[in-house]
């Protein structure tokens, strides 16, 4: 098990450590000996700083997190590494303190790596990251780098944040799982907005497992932590295809149909979901929503640097720009609606399940997908998780969402535990 240990979940690592059957020195010699490896050709991060962390792997604080390293997205503030927010215009900014999130990890006994890549204000430019499981692919967005850092073993862990689909979209593309907790759930001081009424901070993980383990230790929330296999709890699932459904690959469709055939035969009790009908413009309203939001979390940098702002970014600033109040607000009050109106909807159904992207991570490294099956439950601001292990016709990653009431993601999170293992 110790001959590759940056291949260990956090778990296992943490186990690993806590038994003396690894060193925290040897589990980071063994993540930065991976990097230079693959960095070259992943592009997963924006700074490294191996030298700190080799010196706190020396002499780990005590905690929870004792001795583990994680990648942290470059949206989220580092009191000693710069942060860049995924634009030119931040090159070199060195924030004054840390993250709330950061310093929980470190508090903790957690070891930051360094500094995953974004990005663009965490929105739809690109970054330099490709998916390490077709170097030709996006790895999505917008917490690319730390999706691909995570699949191809340089960390076990890394934090990402999504106001759109930029935790699920790129977990389903790298192969990782991807935990968007409801909103609120895990603190945002010291991460850069993008539009607040739907910017949620999230986890990137091997297992549901780890995601549940982490996110319990960012928000002080105990219950989040499933401590082992409960093979008496079995779900009752809702299959949602939701109204984007035709926008799902055809391949995709038929895995989603195979794997929901498969965890009835596992024993869940599933059947197929409706949304209620406050769902059907959920969508819609969630862009204009995020778009006026950006005309005000990008004004200084549009107005103060024209230049160095993306043709993509200025494009939805410009459109946000033109929407007006009293429609942001109507789009608001819906989306509050919409959660009160699935949580009773949802009746006996423990979760549903959908998926996390429209197919397999597309080619090219100039745009990072679409984020078509991600926009109405970001707004609505539920919990959810994206557990991967089907395949699509290429052999690449292909995610199925899981999806939880608002507030109650200890039982999606511990349903989303028995579907991996029953996948």
């Amino acid at each position: 098990m110790m001959s590759q240990p940056n291949r260990l979940s956090l778990l296992d690592a943490a186990s690993a450590i806590s038994d003396g059957q690894l060193t925290p020195e040897t589990l980071l010699a063994s993540c930065l000996d991976r990097i230079a490896e693959r960095e070259g050709d992943v592009g997963a991060w924006m700074h490294i700083n191996a030298d700190s962390a080799k010196a706190r792997a020396c002499n780990p604080a005590t905690g929870p997190l004792s001795g583990l390293p994680f990648g942290i997205k470059d949206l989220i503030d580092t009191v000693d590494m710069p942060t860049g927010y995924g634009s030119s215009i931040y090159d070199g900014h060195q924030p004054a303190q840390d993250a709330a999130c950061v310093a929980a990890i470190r508090n903790a006994g957690g070891i930051v790596l360094g500094k995953t890549v974004s990005t663009e204000f965490a929105y739809f430019q690109p970054g330099k990251t490709a998916n390490p499981n077709d170097l030709g692919r996006t790895p999505g967005g917008s917490s690319s780098g730390s999706a691909a850092a995570v699949a191809d073993y340089h960390v076990p862990a890394a934090l990402g944040t999504q106001t759109a689909g930029s935790i699920i979209r790129p977990a389903s593309y790298c192969g990782v799982v991807g935990y968007k907790p409801s909103y609120g759930f895990l603190p945002l001081t010291g991460i850069r907005p993008l539009a607040p009424s739907m910017d949620h901070l999230g986890v990137m993980t091997r297992t549901v497992k780890d995601a549940g383990f982490l996110a319990s230790i960012l928000g002080r929330r105990p219950e989040l932590a499933i401590h082992q296999d409960s093979d008496d709890f079995v779900p009752t699932i809702g299959f949602c295809q939701t109204p984007q459904w035709d926008a799902a690959e055809t391949s995709t469709q038929s895995l989603l149909e195979d794997a929901a055939t498969r965890l009835g035969n596992a024993g869940a009790k599933l059947s197929s979901f409706a949304l209620p009908e406050i769902f059907e413009t959920l969508a819609n309203s969630h862009g204009l929503a995020m778009d006026y939001e950006v005309s005000f979390t990008g004004l200084y940098d549009v107005s103060n640097h024209p230049g160095q702002v993306s043709a993509k970014f200025r494009e939805r600033f410009d459109a946000g720009m033109k929407v007006l109040t009293s429609d942001y607000d109507k789009a608001l009050d819906q989306a509050k609606q919409s959660r009160t109106a699935l949580a009773d909807a949802m009746g006996d159904y423990d979760i549903l399940i959908c998926p996390s992207a429209p197919g397999e991570a597309p080619l090219g490294l100039n745009a990072t997908g679409d984020p078509v099956f991600n926009r109405i439950w970001t707004f609505s601001g539920v919990p959810c998780i994206n557990v991967p292990g089907l395949s699509g016709p290429n052999n690449m990653p292909v995610g199925l969402q899981v999806i939880g009431r608002f507030g109650d993601d200890a039982r999606m999170l511990k349903a989303a535990d028995w579907i991996s293992r029953h996948l």
